[in-house]
């Protein structure tokens, strides 16, 4: 399946955020200052160095991903996946990855919602990228709330601590690509790059679907 069987060329065209963005968070429509930086991740502390993304976080975007959360959309999410990886696959390939690692739902969500779109989009850029989709390298460890009925300084709290390195991986040194469906506070994929880093993992970056421009996206 690719993003024409399932897309038309209007919605890909709608899909796509073609302005320029930070390379480090990924905000859309930003050129960082060289001396100031980039006004929405100056100050940040991001365990991860770069964000690749497809779009932002509203409108037909916003739709669709909301969309490959439902069991019955898995060929939207590959479309989508597939989409990504027409548009996306050299900025993928520029930080030089040696594997691709989904951001896991834990097993009783997914036995509850019946798959993870972010593992969907990462076998799809997997594929095509020739490299190693390695999910055991992180897992869940507990369940935690829906992020997205939280304020910012509560999804970081949410989950700190929910992920864990999987305990047969070689991480040293590695360079990774964390891939998840949608970032908006940033809190979950900084989390999983920070618990990646503490084992061993010498670079990572984030590649998503919709990345949200509010303020204080991360």
């Amino acid at each position: 399946m690719s993003a024409e069987g399932l897309l038309c060329p209007g919605c890909r065209d709608e899909l796509v955020d073609c302005r320029p963005a930070c390379p480090r968070c990924g905000s859309s429509g930003l050129i960082p200052d060289p001396a100031g930086g980039c006004p929405r991740c100056n100050d940040q502390r991001l365990h991860f160095d770069a964000v690749v993304r497809l779009g932002t976080y509203d409108g037909p975007l916003r739709t669709a991903v909301l969309r490959t959360k439902r069991p019955a959309e898995r060929g939207l999410a590959i479309a989508l996946g597939e989409l990504l990886v027409a548009t996306r696959a050299g900025d993928c390939q520029s930080v030089r990855p040696e594997a691709i690692v989904p951001v896991p739902m834990h097993w009783s969500r997914r036995m509850w919602r019946g798959g993870n779109s972010p593992h969907t989009i990462a076998e799809r850029l997997a594929r095509h990228l020739g490299l190693p989709l390695a999910a055991h390298l992180l897992v869940r460890r507990r369940r935690t709330a829906p992020q997205a009925s939280l304020s910012a300084a509560r999804r970081v709290t949410n989950v700190r601590g929910a992920f864990r390195a999987g305990r047969h991986g070689d991480l040293a040194g590695a360079r990774l690509l964390v891939v998840d469906d949608v970032m908006t506070t940033g809190a979950t994929v900084n989390e999983a790059a920070k618990t990646l880093r503490q084992a061993g993992a010498a670079s990572i970056s984030v590649v998503v679907l919709a990345r949200s421009q509010g303020l204080g996206s991360q």
